[in-house]
């Protein structure tokens, strides 16, 4: 994708797009790969709860028809309730990357959210996981509410950026803020 911006660098890499995917929600198969495809987009995110643990050898999973070469994984811990269980998914996360060829991608979408019922995101769990994962080496990208002392702490603690909430997932409302 050609463009007059500056590349957006996040942890130690660089990228043309500043577009990021989700790979849920497609009503096929074929959607998702084609929204991919056409949408020049270079990092596309994963919910690791999501995948099979092997998912290379995993024929039915349409991650392994996408060009890993081209794209950057971001593994993210969605439905993670505590932060211990959000470090555990990072790590899965990290080890389904190196299975695509991604060994140096340390990166992760920190999701902690404790309430199912509001979805919201839990700001001590995330900073205690956030805290754990970049004492770890990874590259942290914490999903948080719009509260800016939270995301100036997270900037303090060492993460690449925050990823605040527009509306609470699932609500359909778009941009509230």
């Amino acid at each position: 994708m050609e463009n007059n911006f500056d590349k957006l660098k996040i942890g130690h890499k660089l990228f043309t797009s500043r577009l990021m995917l989700g790979t849920g929600k497609y009503k096929t198969t074929k959607d998702g790969i084609d929204s991919i495809q056409s949408s020049e987009c270079e990092i596309v995110t994963v919910a690791i709860r999501r995948l099979p643990t092997n998912f290379k050898d995993d024929k039915t999973n349409f991650l392994n028809t996408l060009d890993w070469k081209k794209l950057w994984l971001l593994p993210n811990t969605a439905g993670s309730q505590t932060a211990e269980e959000a470090i555990r998914m990072a790590f899965l996360g990290h080890e389904l990357a190196c299975q695509i060829g991604q060994e140096d991608n340390f990166f992760v979408k920190l999701e902690v959210i404790s309430d199912p019922k509001y979805l919201l995101p839990d700001p001590i769990g995330t900073l205690k996981a956030a805290e754990f994962l970049i004492k770890k080496g990874f590259t942290v990208l914490p999903y948080i509410n719009a509260d800016p002392m939270l995301a100036l702490h997270l900037e303090d603690l060492g993460c690449a950026t925050v990823m605040p909430l527009g509306s609470p997932i699932g609500s359909g409302q778009g941009l509230n803020n």
